[in-house]
Protein backbone atom coordinates (compact mmCIF):
# COMPACT_ATOMS: atom_id res chain seq x y z
CA UNK A 1 0.00 0.00 0.00
CA UNK A 2 1.26 3.71 -0.63
CA UNK A 3 2.52 5.38 2.07
CA UNK A 4 3.75 9.07 2.37
CA UNK A 5 7.00 7.30 1.94
CA UNK A 6 6.21 6.23 -1.67
CA UNK A 7 4.53 9.22 -3.45
CA UNK A 8 4.41 9.54 -6.85
CA UNK A 9 6.49 12.09 -8.62
CA UNK A 10 4.48 15.46 -9.81
CA UNK A 11 2.25 15.30 -6.96
CA UNK A 12 1.89 18.41 -4.26
CA UNK A 13 4.33 17.08 -1.91
CA UNK A 14 7.41 15.95 -4.40
CA UNK A 15 7.46 18.98 -6.62
CA UNK A 16 10.87 19.62 -8.20
CA UNK A 17 11.48 23.77 -8.43
CA UNK A 18 10.80 23.10 -12.38
CA UNK A 19 7.38 21.26 -12.04
CA UNK A 20 6.25 24.03 -8.95
CA UNK A 21 6.91 26.83 -11.55
CA UNK A 22 4.87 25.63 -14.54
CA UNK A 23 2.01 24.57 -11.03
CA UNK A 24 2.05 28.86 -10.80
CA UNK A 25 1.90 29.85 -14.13
CA UNK A 26 -0.95 27.00 -14.13
CA UNK A 27 -2.53 28.70 -11.64
CA UNK A 28 -1.95 32.19 -12.73
CA UNK A 29 -3.79 31.39 -16.22
CA UNK A 30 -6.24 29.53 -14.68
CA UNK A 31 -7.82 32.49 -12.19
CA UNK A 32 -7.36 34.94 -15.06
CA UNK A 33 -10.08 33.00 -16.99
CA UNK A 34 -12.36 32.23 -13.25
CA UNK A 35 -12.17 35.82 -13.43
CA UNK A 36 -9.80 35.77 -9.95
CA UNK A 37 -7.14 38.20 -11.60
CA UNK A 38 -3.62 36.62 -10.38
CA UNK A 39 -0.62 38.95 -11.52
CA UNK A 40 2.24 37.41 -13.89
CA UNK A 41 4.31 35.49 -12.05
CA UNK A 42 7.61 35.30 -12.08
CA UNK A 43 8.83 33.65 -14.52
CA UNK A 44 6.57 35.86 -17.43
CA UNK A 45 9.11 37.42 -19.61
CA UNK A 46 8.65 41.01 -19.54
CA UNK A 47 6.97 42.60 -22.83
CA UNK A 48 9.28 44.71 -25.38
CA UNK A 49 8.48 47.89 -26.46
CA UNK A 50 8.44 45.64 -30.24
CA UNK A 51 5.68 43.24 -28.73
CA UNK A 52 3.77 46.22 -27.01
CA UNK A 53 3.53 47.91 -30.86
CA UNK A 54 3.01 45.25 -32.71
CA UNK A 55 0.20 44.14 -29.66
CA UNK A 56 -1.49 47.95 -29.79
CA UNK A 57 -1.82 47.52 -33.70
CA UNK A 58 -2.58 44.67 -34.24
CA UNK A 59 -4.36 43.81 -31.23
CA UNK A 60 -1.96 40.46 -30.51
CA UNK A 61 0.67 40.18 -28.58
CA UNK A 62 2.64 38.21 -31.39
CA UNK A 63 5.18 40.49 -33.81
CA UNK A 64 5.15 39.42 -37.59
CA UNK A 65 8.65 38.09 -36.98
CA UNK A 66 6.99 35.47 -34.42
CA UNK A 67 7.81 31.83 -35.09
CA UNK A 68 4.64 29.53 -35.55
CA UNK A 69 5.72 28.00 -32.19
CA UNK A 70 6.38 30.90 -30.34
CA UNK A 71 2.86 32.39 -31.71
CA UNK A 72 0.99 29.22 -30.11
CA UNK A 73 2.71 29.67 -27.14
CA UNK A 74 1.84 33.34 -27.22
CA UNK A 75 -1.56 32.68 -28.24
CA UNK A 76 -3.06 31.99 -24.71
CA UNK A 77 -1.49 35.02 -23.80
CA UNK A 78 -3.67 37.15 -25.49
CA UNK A 79 -7.40 34.94 -25.15
CA UNK A 80 -6.58 35.77 -21.47
CA UNK A 81 -6.06 39.30 -21.57
CA UNK A 82 -8.06 40.58 -24.59
CA UNK A 83 -10.41 43.34 -23.77
CA UNK A 84 -12.99 45.41 -25.33
CA UNK A 85 -12.75 48.06 -27.27
CA UNK A 86 -11.89 51.45 -25.05
CA UNK A 87 -9.81 48.64 -23.06
CA UNK A 88 -12.24 48.36 -20.47
CA UNK A 89 -12.82 44.60 -19.45
CA UNK A 90 -16.60 43.19 -20.37
CA UNK A 91 -17.94 41.96 -16.42
CA UNK A 92 -20.16 39.16 -15.82
CA UNK A 93 -19.63 37.90 -19.40
CA UNK A 94 -18.09 35.05 -21.39
CA UNK A 95 -14.00 35.49 -21.06
CA UNK A 96 -12.95 36.01 -24.29
CA UNK A 97 -16.30 35.82 -26.46
CA UNK A 98 -14.89 35.22 -30.42
CA UNK A 99 -11.31 34.90 -29.15
CA UNK A 100 -9.11 32.25 -29.31
CA UNK A 101 -9.61 31.53 -32.92
CA UNK A 102 -6.06 30.97 -33.93
CA UNK A 103 -5.29 28.74 -30.85
CA UNK A 104 -4.83 25.15 -32.90
CA UNK A 105 -3.08 22.03 -30.83
CA UNK A 106 -1.64 19.60 -32.89
CA UNK A 107 -3.85 16.01 -34.28
CA UNK A 108 -2.38 14.33 -31.44
CA UNK A 109 -2.98 16.84 -28.67
CA UNK A 110 -6.82 17.06 -29.61
CA UNK A 111 -7.98 14.03 -29.91
CA UNK A 112 -11.19 14.69 -28.20
CA UNK A 113 -11.88 18.38 -29.67
CA UNK A 114 -10.72 19.85 -26.46
CA UNK A 115 -10.22 23.44 -28.65
CA UNK A 116 -13.33 23.40 -29.64
CA UNK A 117 -14.87 22.79 -26.19
CA UNK A 118 -12.41 25.21 -24.41
CA UNK A 119 -13.68 28.16 -27.18
CA UNK A 120 -17.37 26.99 -26.41
CA UNK A 121 -17.01 27.73 -22.73
CA UNK A 122 -15.21 30.89 -22.83
CA UNK A 123 -17.70 31.74 -25.48
CA UNK A 124 -20.74 31.04 -23.42
CA UNK A 125 -19.80 31.51 -20.19
CA UNK A 126 -19.25 33.86 -17.75
CA UNK A 127 -16.20 33.56 -15.50
CA UNK A 128 -17.75 32.55 -12.32
CA UNK A 129 -19.19 29.34 -13.99
CA UNK A 130 -16.50 28.07 -14.91
CA UNK A 131 -14.98 29.02 -11.53
CA UNK A 132 -18.32 27.43 -9.99
CA UNK A 133 -16.93 24.58 -12.09
CA UNK A 134 -14.01 24.05 -11.08
CA UNK A 135 -14.35 24.23 -7.76
CA UNK A 136 -17.20 21.49 -7.13
CA UNK A 137 -14.61 19.33 -9.37
CA UNK A 138 -12.16 19.86 -6.34
CA UNK A 139 -14.70 18.45 -3.88
CA UNK A 140 -12.41 16.68 -0.96
CA UNK A 141 -9.59 16.78 -3.00
CA UNK A 142 -6.38 19.27 -2.69
CA UNK A 143 -6.65 21.77 -5.75
CA UNK A 144 -2.97 21.70 -6.77
CA UNK A 145 -3.32 17.70 -6.56
CA UNK A 146 -6.51 18.93 -9.17
CA UNK A 147 -4.44 21.37 -11.57
CA UNK A 148 -1.51 18.72 -11.43
CA UNK A 149 -3.31 15.75 -13.27
CA UNK A 150 -4.24 17.92 -16.26
CA UNK A 151 -0.27 19.08 -16.40
CA UNK A 152 0.57 15.55 -15.87
CA UNK A 153 -1.62 14.32 -18.43
CA UNK A 154 -0.07 16.72 -20.92
CA UNK A 155 3.57 16.57 -20.12
CA UNK A 156 3.87 19.79 -18.07
CA UNK A 157 2.49 22.32 -21.43
CA UNK A 158 0.32 24.70 -19.15
CA UNK A 159 -1.45 26.17 -22.00
CA UNK A 160 -2.44 22.56 -23.17
CA UNK A 161 -3.50 21.30 -19.98
CA UNK A 162 -5.42 24.83 -19.74
CA UNK A 163 -7.32 23.78 -22.51
CA UNK A 164 -8.04 20.13 -21.21
CA UNK A 165 -9.19 21.56 -17.96
CA UNK A 166 -11.46 24.43 -19.37
CA UNK A 167 -13.09 22.07 -21.73
CA UNK A 168 -14.22 19.30 -18.83
CA UNK A 169 -15.07 21.86 -16.55
CA UNK A 170 -17.15 22.77 -19.56
CA UNK A 171 -17.85 19.18 -20.20
CA UNK A 172 -19.10 19.12 -16.40
CA UNK A 173 -21.43 21.45 -16.18
CA UNK A 174 -22.95 21.77 -19.97
CA UNK A 175 -22.99 18.54 -21.52
CA UNK A 176 -23.28 15.94 -18.32
CA UNK A 177 -24.54 18.08 -15.73
CA UNK A 178 -22.22 16.23 -12.80
CA UNK A 179 -23.62 18.17 -10.10
CA UNK A 180 -27.06 17.21 -11.30
CA UNK A 181 -26.20 13.20 -11.69
CA UNK A 182 -24.64 12.88 -8.13
CA UNK A 183 -27.28 14.96 -6.19
CA UNK A 184 -30.39 13.26 -7.85
CA UNK A 185 -28.25 9.72 -7.21
CA UNK A 186 -29.79 6.49 -6.63
CA UNK A 187 -32.80 7.60 -4.28
CA UNK A 188 -33.96 10.15 -7.45
CA UNK A 189 -33.47 7.48 -10.12
CA UNK A 190 -35.41 4.56 -7.89
CA UNK A 191 -37.85 7.52 -7.77
CA UNK A 192 -38.42 8.24 -11.26
CA UNK A 193 -38.47 4.46 -11.95
CA UNK A 194 -35.12 5.19 -13.90
CA UNK A 195 -34.95 0.96 -14.84
CA UNK A 196 -32.03 1.23 -17.22
CA UNK A 197 -30.41 3.08 -14.12
CA UNK A 198 -30.92 1.22 -11.33
CA UNK A 199 -30.75 -2.09 -13.36
CA UNK A 200 -27.01 -1.66 -13.33
CA UNK A 201 -26.65 -0.63 -9.79
CA UNK A 202 -29.18 -4.06 -8.59
CA UNK A 203 -27.30 -6.50 -10.75
CA UNK A 204 -23.95 -5.27 -10.17
CA UNK A 205 -22.40 -4.76 -13.70
CA UNK A 206 -19.51 -3.05 -11.67
CA UNK A 207 -19.05 -2.25 -8.59
CA UNK A 208 -16.68 -0.79 -6.30
CA UNK A 209 -14.21 -3.14 -3.46
CA UNK A 210 -11.34 -3.49 -1.80
CA UNK A 211 -8.02 -2.13 -1.91
CA UNK A 212 -4.72 -3.80 -4.57
CA UNK A 213 -1.31 -3.59 -3.27
CA UNK A 214 -0.66 0.01 -3.79
CA UNK A 215 -3.93 0.73 -1.94
CA UNK A 216 -5.95 2.10 -4.91
CA UNK A 217 -9.38 1.21 -4.83
CA UNK A 218 -10.88 -1.62 -7.13
CA UNK A 219 -13.66 -1.41 -9.74
CA UNK A 220 -14.90 -4.97 -10.34
CA UNK A 221 -16.69 -4.83 -13.68
CA UNK A 222 -18.60 -7.91 -14.76
CA UNK A 223 -18.74 -8.48 -18.55
CA UNK A 224 -20.56 -10.60 -18.57
CA UNK A 225 -23.73 -9.34 -16.97
CA UNK A 226 -23.91 -6.10 -19.90
CA UNK A 227 -25.92 -6.91 -22.95
CA UNK A 228 -25.60 -4.73 -25.57
CA UNK A 229 -29.10 -2.58 -26.36
CA UNK A 230 -30.50 -3.74 -22.60
CA UNK A 231 -29.71 -0.26 -21.59
CA UNK A 232 -29.45 3.17 -23.69
CA UNK A 233 -26.43 4.60 -24.72
CA UNK A 234 -27.34 7.88 -22.89
CA UNK A 235 -27.68 5.69 -18.96
CA UNK A 236 -24.89 3.82 -20.08
CA UNK A 237 -22.86 6.70 -19.97
CA UNK A 238 -24.68 8.51 -16.90
CA UNK A 239 -24.06 5.26 -15.16
CA UNK A 240 -20.26 5.20 -15.62
CA UNK A 241 -20.02 8.78 -14.53
CA UNK A 242 -21.71 8.32 -11.62
CA UNK A 243 -19.05 5.53 -10.64
CA UNK A 244 -16.60 7.74 -11.41
CA UNK A 245 -17.45 10.25 -9.00
CA UNK A 246 -18.14 7.94 -6.12
CA UNK A 247 -14.69 6.02 -6.93
CA UNK A 248 -13.04 9.36 -6.75
CA UNK A 249 -14.45 9.74 -3.27
CA UNK A 250 -12.91 6.51 -1.72
CA UNK A 251 -9.29 7.90 -2.52
CA UNK A 252 -7.68 8.12 0.20
CA UNK A 253 -4.47 10.44 0.13
CA UNK A 254 -1.43 9.49 -0.74
CA UNK A 255 -3.53 6.90 -3.06
CA UNK A 256 -5.00 9.26 -5.90
CA UNK A 257 -5.69 6.70 -8.87
CA UNK A 258 -8.15 3.68 -9.01
CA UNK A 259 -7.77 0.27 -10.17
CA UNK A 260 -10.34 -1.41 -12.43
CA UNK A 261 -10.76 -5.34 -12.80
CA UNK A 262 -12.95 -6.62 -15.71
CA UNK A 263 -14.15 -9.80 -15.55
CA UNK A 264 -14.23 -11.19 -18.72
CA UNK A 265 -15.36 -14.88 -17.23
CA UNK A 266 -18.40 -16.10 -19.09
CA UNK A 267 -17.53 -13.37 -21.93
CA UNK A 268 -19.34 -14.01 -25.76
CA UNK A 269 -19.90 -11.50 -28.31
CA UNK A 270 -23.36 -10.97 -26.96
CA UNK A 271 -21.72 -8.96 -24.24
CA UNK A 272 -19.38 -6.84 -26.60
CA UNK A 273 -20.17 -3.41 -26.96
CA UNK A 274 -17.83 -0.36 -28.32
CA UNK A 275 -19.73 2.44 -27.36
CA UNK A 276 -19.71 2.32 -23.85
CA UNK A 277 -16.03 0.84 -23.96
CA UNK A 278 -15.07 3.90 -25.93
CA UNK A 279 -16.93 6.11 -23.62
CA UNK A 280 -14.54 4.35 -20.91
CA UNK A 281 -11.60 5.23 -22.78
CA UNK A 282 -12.54 8.99 -23.38
CA UNK A 283 -13.46 9.61 -19.73
CA UNK A 284 -10.15 8.55 -18.18
CA UNK A 285 -8.14 10.08 -20.78
CA UNK A 286 -10.28 13.73 -21.42
CA UNK A 287 -11.98 14.76 -18.09
CA UNK A 288 -10.70 12.03 -15.46
CA UNK A 289 -6.95 12.56 -16.27
CA UNK A 290 -4.29 10.59 -14.29
CA UNK A 291 -7.11 8.71 -12.47
CA UNK A 292 -6.32 5.32 -13.73
CA UNK A 293 -3.83 3.56 -11.96
CA UNK A 294 -4.07 0.11 -13.15
CA UNK A 295 -6.34 -2.02 -15.31
CA UNK A 296 -6.68 -5.97 -15.13
CA UNK A 297 -7.98 -8.16 -18.07
CA UNK A 298 -9.13 -11.09 -16.78
CA UNK A 299 -9.92 -14.25 -18.21
CA UNK A 300 -10.27 -12.88 -21.57
CA UNK A 301 -10.91 -15.70 -24.38
CA UNK A 302 -9.20 -16.18 -27.61
CA UNK A 303 -12.23 -14.19 -29.28
CA UNK A 304 -11.30 -11.39 -27.78
CA UNK A 305 -7.48 -10.62 -29.50
CA UNK A 306 -9.03 -9.37 -32.73
CA UNK A 307 -11.24 -6.90 -30.30
CA UNK A 308 -8.45 -6.02 -28.54
CA UNK A 309 -7.24 -4.92 -31.27
CA UNK A 310 -9.56 -2.77 -32.44
CA UNK A 311 -9.06 -1.21 -28.21
CA UNK A 312 -5.90 -0.63 -28.41
CA UNK A 313 -5.76 1.34 -31.63
CA UNK A 314 -7.77 3.88 -29.56
CA UNK A 315 -5.98 4.16 -26.30
CA UNK A 316 -3.25 6.61 -25.64
CA UNK A 317 0.01 4.78 -25.09
CA UNK A 318 0.11 5.67 -21.21
CA UNK A 319 -3.02 4.68 -20.56
CA UNK A 320 -2.55 1.59 -22.70
CA UNK A 321 0.73 0.79 -20.66
CA UNK A 322 -1.22 0.34 -17.56
CA UNK A 323 -3.57 -2.06 -18.81
CA UNK A 324 -2.36 -5.88 -17.92
CA UNK A 325 -3.86 -9.29 -18.62
CA UNK A 326 -4.33 -12.13 -16.27
CA UNK A 327 -5.22 -15.36 -17.29
CA UNK A 328 -5.13 -17.38 -13.31
CA UNK A 329 -5.67 -16.30 -9.82
CA UNK A 330 -2.06 -16.31 -9.31
CA UNK A 331 -1.35 -13.60 -12.20
CA UNK A 332 -3.91 -11.37 -10.58
CA UNK A 333 -1.85 -11.44 -7.33
CA UNK A 334 0.78 -9.83 -8.48
CA UNK A 335 -1.44 -6.62 -8.34
CA UNK A 336 -4.07 -7.79 -6.21
CA UNK A 337 -3.61 -9.56 -2.46
CA UNK A 338 -5.33 -13.02 -2.65
CA UNK A 339 -7.42 -12.22 0.84
CA UNK A 340 -8.71 -9.06 -1.57
CA UNK A 341 -9.57 -10.91 -4.60
CA UNK A 342 -12.92 -12.40 -4.53
CA UNK A 343 -14.35 -15.84 -4.31
CA UNK A 344 -15.79 -15.90 -7.67
CA UNK A 345 -12.89 -15.11 -9.29
CA UNK A 346 -10.76 -17.43 -7.36
CA UNK A 347 -9.54 -15.50 -4.33
CA UNK A 348 -9.89 -16.00 -0.66
CA UNK A 349 -12.60 -12.33 -0.19
CA UNK A 350 -15.93 -14.03 1.32
CA UNK A 351 -18.00 -11.20 -0.07
CA UNK A 352 -20.50 -10.86 -2.57
CA UNK A 353 -21.55 -7.38 -3.81
CA UNK A 354 -25.51 -7.22 -2.56
CA UNK A 355 -27.32 -3.98 -3.39
CA UNK A 356 -28.85 -2.21 -0.38
CA UNK A 357 -31.74 -0.17 -1.65
CA UNK A 358 -32.37 3.76 -0.84
CA UNK A 359 -33.63 4.43 2.01
CA UNK A 360 -36.52 6.71 2.65
CA UNK A 361 -35.74 10.29 3.76
CA UNK A 362 -32.09 9.08 3.61
CA UNK A 363 -31.59 12.12 1.31
CA UNK A 364 -33.52 15.02 3.64
CA UNK A 365 -30.33 16.85 3.71
CA UNK A 366 -30.66 18.03 0.45
CA UNK A 367 -33.38 19.73 0.81
CA UNK A 368 -31.99 21.84 3.87
CA UNK A 369 -31.09 24.94 1.89
CA UNK A 370 -30.39 27.41 4.62
CA UNK A 371 -27.98 25.12 6.05
CA UNK A 372 -26.40 24.18 2.73
CA UNK A 373 -26.06 27.66 1.79
CA UNK A 374 -24.43 28.82 5.44
CA UNK A 375 -21.26 26.02 4.45
CA UNK A 376 -21.31 26.90 1.47
CA UNK A 377 -20.63 30.77 2.21
CA UNK A 378 -18.02 29.35 4.64
CA UNK A 379 -16.31 27.53 1.99
CA UNK A 380 -16.61 30.33 -0.57
CA UNK A 381 -14.72 32.33 2.05
CA UNK A 382 -11.93 29.77 2.14
CA UNK A 383 -12.07 29.49 -1.09
CA UNK A 384 -11.37 33.62 -1.96
CA UNK A 385 -8.44 33.35 1.59
CA UNK A 386 -6.93 30.36 -0.64
CA UNK A 387 -7.47 32.27 -4.17
CA UNK A 388 -5.69 35.60 -2.75
CA UNK A 389 -3.01 33.26 -1.33
CA UNK A 390 -2.04 31.91 -4.42
CA UNK A 391 -1.60 34.64 -5.92
CA UNK A 392 1.01 35.91 -3.55
CA UNK A 393 2.52 32.17 -3.48
CA UNK A 394 3.10 32.92 -7.61
CA UNK A 395 4.14 36.21 -7.06
CA UNK A 396 6.98 34.99 -4.99
CA UNK A 397 9.32 36.49 -2.40
CA UNK A 398 9.64 35.71 1.14
CA UNK A 399 5.62 36.63 1.08
CA UNK A 400 4.85 33.61 -1.55
CA UNK A 401 6.96 31.08 1.20
CA UNK A 402 4.65 32.43 4.00
CA UNK A 403 1.90 32.00 1.35
CA UNK A 404 2.53 28.53 0.13
CA UNK A 405 2.35 27.28 3.99
CA UNK A 406 -1.21 29.19 4.32
CA UNK A 407 -2.53 27.91 1.17
CA UNK A 408 -1.52 23.88 2.68
CA UNK A 409 -3.29 25.09 5.54
CA UNK A 410 -6.88 25.89 3.92
CA UNK A 411 -6.72 23.24 1.44
CA UNK A 412 -6.92 20.53 4.38
CA UNK A 413 -9.65 23.11 5.71
CA UNK A 414 -11.31 22.81 2.17
CA UNK A 415 -11.21 18.92 2.41
CA UNK A 416 -13.26 18.55 5.76
CA UNK A 417 -15.44 21.03 5.17
CA UNK A 418 -16.56 19.61 1.95
CA UNK A 419 -16.91 16.62 4.39
CA UNK A 420 -19.62 18.81 6.48
CA UNK A 421 -21.32 19.91 3.02
CA UNK A 422 -21.62 16.47 1.12
CA UNK A 423 -25.06 14.96 2.53
CA UNK A 424 -26.52 18.28 1.57
CA UNK A 425 -24.93 18.32 -2.49
CA UNK A 426 -24.60 14.31 -3.16
CA UNK A 427 -27.47 11.87 -2.95
CA UNK A 428 -26.41 8.71 -0.90
CA UNK A 429 -24.79 5.69 -2.45
CA UNK A 430 -24.89 2.19 -1.41
CA UNK A 431 -21.83 2.74 -0.04
CA UNK A 432 -22.97 5.13 2.04
CA UNK A 433 -25.59 2.65 3.11
CA UNK A 434 -23.36 0.05 4.12
CA UNK A 435 -21.04 1.78 6.49
CA UNK A 436 -18.19 1.91 3.28
CA UNK A 437 -17.87 5.71 3.05
CA UNK A 438 -18.55 7.34 6.22
CA UNK A 439 -20.52 10.86 6.29
CA UNK A 440 -16.22 12.06 7.18
CA UNK A 441 -15.04 10.81 4.03
CA UNK A 442 -13.09 7.58 5.57
CA UNK A 443 -13.50 4.55 3.46
CA UNK A 444 -13.47 0.95 5.11
CA UNK A 445 -14.00 -1.94 2.58
CA UNK A 446 -13.70 -4.73 5.49
CA UNK A 447 -15.86 -3.45 8.18
CA UNK A 448 -17.41 -7.10 8.00
CA UNK A 449 -14.11 -8.73 8.92
CA UNK A 450 -13.84 -7.04 11.72
CA UNK A 451 -17.49 -7.33 12.76
CA UNK A 452 -16.83 -11.47 11.53
CA UNK A 453 -13.55 -11.42 14.55
CA UNK A 454 -15.30 -9.76 16.82
CA UNK A 455 -18.36 -12.24 16.65
CA UNK A 456 -15.85 -14.91 16.77
CA UNK A 457 -14.13 -13.67 19.57
CA UNK A 458 -17.21 -13.13 21.78
CA UNK A 459 -18.07 -17.05 21.17
CA UNK A 460 -14.73 -17.74 21.89
CA UNK A 461 -15.49 -16.23 25.30
CA UNK A 462 -18.63 -18.37 26.12
CA UNK A 463 -16.81 -21.22 25.46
Amino acid sequence: MSTSGSIAPGRPETLTKEEEAKLKEFWNAALKVFGAGASEGPESPPQTPTDAAAEEENGDSVTPHTSPDKRRKKTLGRLLSRKEKGGAPKKETAVATGAGADIVLDAPDDKYGHTKEFKAALASQTPDQLRDAFWSMVKCDNPDALLLRFLRARKWDVDKALVMMVATMNWRSEEMNVQALVRKGEGGAAAEKDSDFMMQLRMGKSYLHGLDKEGRPICFVRVRLHKQGEQSEESLERYTVYIMETARLMLQPPVDTAAVVFDMTGFSMANMDYAPVKYLIKCFEAHYPESLGICLVHKAPWLFSSIWTVIKGWLDPVVASKIHFTKTTEDMEAFIPRENIPKELGGSEDWTYTYVEPITDENAPLGEEARRNVLQSAREDQIRKYETATRTWIAGGEAGENAAAERKAIARKLATGYWEMDRHLRARTVYDRTGVLSPNGEVDFYGYRKKAAAVETSEDDID
